[in-house]
């Protein structure tokens, strides 16, 4: 049974497009008619098979959307944080797994390009930064390299103590020894960004001893190991990565030493990211529920089911939690940039919390309301509804740290945090600190 293309909700439903620039709009429509044509008819064996999405990533290629963040004086699209933001959860309507690998891709690239822009970067820190990041930019552009962003380590707290995994200086470069948790992309990327921490005899690990290096998906040492049969996100193919003795140099740094502790406490904003996919699946579980009560899903017989109040009813209650989500996401992203107010930060915070949360209330909503037929895997509800409860487990950005970093900067001063402890202050290290927060952790 064939249901497919889906009727869809249109960017003019939930944006004002009059604020949008022309080419953001057209590449909005873009996606959307690729999610329709292509996306959403692949992402059903995607998920059985917990298959990455690589015709998918084909297409994003052919249309040179891997580019979506470079700057545009090095062939890129130039799209802010907010622009890809909307793109991100126009590819999540119809397949989550794409648009949460696309996310780590891009998350590679935005660190080079908003990174660099900050402006606690020296004039010394820039010059050398900026032979990295062009090379970056080069591979994305001419080679359409694909680039998976691999932080956590598995039991391991990373916003909390220094990576785990270490590289340690030797002739020509260094060797980078670890392991990495839910490798997105794995096997199926070109370059692999990894965070270590560099290690030094008689001293302990430091978080100003972070670095970054690129590393070739055929690097000696390198391998990926396990199984990957999650409850959602099927496709994101996100197995363990172990790197053992594997040689890097000072040309495949992504940022030079010490610039990502400098520069990522003042863009909180960037480790947000993984949430316009979740505002994607949310947008399209409406949409899905909305066509099957008025009988519009192919392949399926034309029932109206809008005669039923109750359904009617749930179906307000699904656009009101919607509305609200995309409101306050939509506001936090448009005001994405770094050395962001409190009040900036609090709403992006406020924002992450909603729609990881709010997405699942939406999708458990759908099922109730479609009834029996919602459970087949052959029709996107179900799968939509467990890809829903991956986001808010996701670090660094948990719905529990949410709420405990809500809480702290609303009844306390940023100069008591600090003092004050409770069973999340291991996680705080990623909480925002203000323009004079210091490098100790992502904060």
């Amino acid at each position: 049974m064939s249901i497919f293309p889906l009727p869809t909700s249109d960017i003019a439903d939930y944006y004002d497009l009059g604020r949008i620039r022309p080419e953001v709009v057209d590449t909005l429509r873009l996606v959307n008619r690729l999610g329709q044509e292509r996306f959403a008819p692949r992402a059903e064996a995607v998920d059985i098979d917990a298959s990455f999405p690589v015709d998918n990533y084909r297409d994003l290629a052919e249309h040179g959307l891997l580019t979506l963040t470079v700057p545009q004086e090095f062939g890129g699209m130039g799209f802010s944080l907010g622009e890809y933001a909307m793109v991100g959860a126009e590819i999540g309507k119809h397949c989550g797994a794409t648009a949460l690998t696309f996310n780590m891709h891009q998350s590679s690239m935005m660190w080079s390009r908003f990174m660099f822009d900050m402006p606690n970067l020296t004039p010394e820190e820039k010059a050398a930064f900026a032979p990295l990041r062009e090379r970056q930019f080069r591979r994305a552009v001419k080679e359409q390299g694909i680039y998976s962003q691999p932080i956590s380590e598995g039991g391991t707290n990373w916003t909390s103590k220094p990576a785990q995994t270490y590289c340690v200086k030797v002739e020509g470069g260094w060797k980078i020894n670890g392991f990495k948790k839910f490798a997105s992309l794995a096997g199926y990327c070109d370059y692999y960004s990894i965070v270590c921490t560099e290690h030094f005899e008689g001293i302990a690990p430091r978080h100003e001893d972070t670095m970054i290096f690129v590393v070739p998906k055929d690097s000696p040492g390198l391998s990926i190991k396990g199984d990957w049969d999650p409850l959602g996100m099927r496709g994101t193919n996100s197995r363990d990565l172990i790197l053992k003795d594997v040689f890097v140099t000072e040309e495949d740094m992504l940022m030079p030493k010490g610039i990502f502790i400098k520069t990522m406490p003042h863009w909180p904003h960037m480790m947000a990211t993984l949430s316009p996919t979740y505002m994607g699946v949310a947008q399209g579980a409406y949409d899905f529920t909305v066509a099957y009560l008025q009988g519009r899903i192919t392949g399926l017989p034309p029932i109206d089911r809008r005669v039923y109040g109750t359904k009617r009813h749930a179906v307000g209650q699904m656009y009101v939690k919607l509305a609200q989500m995309r409101a306050l996401w939509a506001q936090a992203f448009s005001e994405a940039q770094g050395y962001p107010t409190k009040a900036q930060v609090m709403r992006m915070y406020a924002a992450q919390y909603s729609v990881m949360e709010g997405v699942q209330e939406i999708t458990a909503l759908a099922i109730r309301t479609c009834g029996g037929q919602s459970m087949l895997k052959s029709l996107p509800l179900e799968r939509m509804y467990r890809d829903s409860r991956c986001g808010a487990l996701m670090l660094p950005y948990t719905s529990e740290i949410m709420e405990d970093y809500l809480a702290l900067l609303s009844v306390y001063d940023l100069s008591e945090i600090d003092d004050v402890k409770t069973d999340t202050d291991s996680a705080r290290t990623s909480l925002w600190r203000g323009e004079g927060g210091t490098s100790g952790g992502l904060r």
